[in-house]
Formats: structure tokens, C-alpha cells, sequence
């Protein structure tokens, strides 16, 4: 019986615990007055995803030159090229159809972001699918190369705009 006992106790002393960290979180949030809420903007701007994207097509055009010039066969360039195209045009598709659009409802904006990640899913599969009829000689590795390095320069960008933030004063 005094295991129960005990048991309760614990319980409720969690419950009052819980109780109280909420009330203090509660009770230390301030709302920022439109004047803070201006600065703090100022001080933390956003980083362009349009930006991100023509950095991947940048670095995609760069590597496929590249290849272009280090094989000697214009076949790998283009390869290397439809993998970047493969990465970076369902990836403008899925930004442009989910960014700018507002909705004041939370699942409204969970299903749009759902809906373009599958349209952009599918379309990267269709255009590899497609690959071997629309790129005469294709080359996989090639191929698989613009895809690594389109999806690499995404990170390294994100990371670039992140540190960048970061040191920025406050």
C-alpha cells in the first residue's frame, strides 16, 4: 500500500512540477513591439532558396564543362549536366509552388509543402527514367556525378548561409 502511496506522490510531484516549468516559460515569454520585431529582422535576415538553387546550376555547369574538358567527349558533359537539370528543375518547381504562398492554416500549408516534395519526387524520377532516350550516349557515372554534385551544393550552401548568420553581430 505505501508503494502506491509513494507512487501517487511521485506522480503529482512531477504533474506540479510540469505545471509550474509551463507557467514560468509562459510567464517569460514578451511579445517584440513592431520596432523590435523591424530590428530583429535587420539583424537576421533570410537567405535566398532561389539563391541555393542558382548556386547548384552554377556548380552543375561548372563541373560539366569540366568533364566536357577533362574527357574530351561532349556525351559526359551532357550527362553531367541532365543529372544537375535532374536535381535543379524539380527542385525550382517544388520552390516556386510552395514559397510565397501564405495560408493562415497550419495543415493547409503542411499539405501544400506535401504535395509539391511528391510532384518534385515524381518528376526526378520521370526525368531519370527518361534519361537514356533524351541524352544520346548517356553516361551513368557521369550522370550520377552532376546528381552528387547538385545535391552537395545545396548543403554546402545552406551551411554557407547558416554560418554566415551566425556571425553576424547581433
Amino acid at each position: 500500500m505505501n508503494a502506491k502511496k509513494s507512487a501517487l506522490r511521485s506522480k503529482s510531484s512531477v504533474r506540479a512540477a510540469h505545471n509550474h516549468t509551463e507557467e514560468v516559460a509562459e510567464e517569460a515569454f514578451q511579445p517584440l513591439s513592431a520596432q523590435e520585431a523591424r530590428q530583429w529582422r535587420l539583424n537576421h535576415p533570410q537567405g535566398s532558396l532561389w539563391h541555393v538553387l542558382a548556386m547548384q546550376l552554377a556548380a552543375g555547369v561548372a563541373v560539366a564543362a569540366l568533364a566536357g574538358l577533362l574527357t574530351g567527349r561532349m556525351a559526359i558533359a551532357w550527362s553531367v549536366a541532365y543529372g544537375v537539370l535532374a536535381v535543379v528543375g524539380p527542385a525550382a518547381l517544388f520552390l516556386r509552388g510552395t514559397v510565397g504562398r501564405l495560408t493562415t492554416q497550419a495543415g493547409g500549408a503542411l499539405l501544400n509543402l506535401f504535395l509539391w516534395e511528391f510532384v518534385k519526387i515524381v518528376l526526378t524520377v520521370v526525368l531519370l527514367v527518361l534519361a537514356p532516350r533524351l541524352v544520346r550516349e548517356l553516361s551513368w557515372p557521369g550522370l550520377l556525378i552532376g546528381l552528387v554534385v547538385a545535391v552537395k551544393v545545396y548543403w554546402l550552401s545552406l551551411m554557407r548561409m547558416s554560418l554566415r548568420a551566425a556571425r553576424r553581430p547581433n
